[in-house]
């Protein structure tokens, strides 16, 4: 078995980050954005040295019971494509009988591409932050992007094949009503885009924690519109 130090979180049932299915999650320490309003920070910032890491024994031992049951398993995080292990990780679950999930940024179409070539996933699941504009783009993501690599993703991903969906988390500061319906209208149909409203729990932002998200009723309107625009 492989050694592995960079699981830094495990769920063993989670009913949300796979559609339509009961998943065991697995997180990856570090990434390579720094969105402001990120919740899962404590993975963002390290790699090795501040979370507990999961043997990868460990965590196969728990997963065995659950197989019957379990519809696959999700690896997130931070940004898994940026861990080297990623592939050989993937390998171990899918050997074990276990259908596969990535979280990304989309950042890393190079290793996307190597996973899809090699068949090590069955869904992907790609956050997008905002409408494709440069400026735009890299407030929400905190850094320099490369819009070409995450237009790169997007392809890729629509042309894999595979079950896949986007997802924006949104909040009014960042997001305007123009700019989520005009997202939508890019991506167009035969995908989907799911929003996810801001979550002010300790945000990446210290200065962020008094933002709220959209209202209920702003928040249901900006789902219909998206799905209209996804027809």
């Amino acid at each position: 078995m492989h050694t592995m130090n960079n699981i830094k979180g495990f769920i063993e049932t989670s009913f949300i980050d796979w559609p339509g299915r009961t998943c065991a999650v697995l997180f990856l320490g570090g990434c390579n954005f720094r969105c402001p309003f990120c919740h899962n920070h404590p993975l963002v910032l390290q790699h090795s040295g501040e979370l507990v890491s999961y043997p990868i024994e460990e965590i196969l031992a728990k997963l065995g019971p659950l197989k019957k049951w379990l519809g696959g398993v999700s690896i997130s995080g931070g940004e898994p494509t940026l861990d080297p292990q990623l592939p050989i990780l993937l390998q171990i679950i899918r050997e074990v009988g276990f259908q596969t999930k990535i979280d990304t940024n989309g950042s890393r179409p190079d290793i996307l591409t190597r996973l899809l070539h090699d068949g090590l996933l069955n869904m992907v699941a790609m956050d997008v932050k905002t409408v494709m504009i440069g400026d735009k783009y890299e407030r929400c993501a905190g850094t320099r992007v490369d819009l070409k690599k995450i237009r790169k993703s997007i392809e890729l991903i629509k042309a894999s094949g595979l079950a896949h969906e986007f997802r924006m988390t949104i909040l009014p500061r960042y997001h305007s009503r123009e700019d989520i319906i005009a997202w939508a209208r890019e991506l167009g149909g035969g995908s989907s885009l799911k929003l996810q409203n801001y979550n002010p729990r300790s945000p990446m932002y210290p200065d962020l924690a008094g933002d709220k998200g959209f209202s209920p009723d702003e928040f249901t309107e900006l789902e219909q519109l998206v799905n209209l625009e996804m027809r």
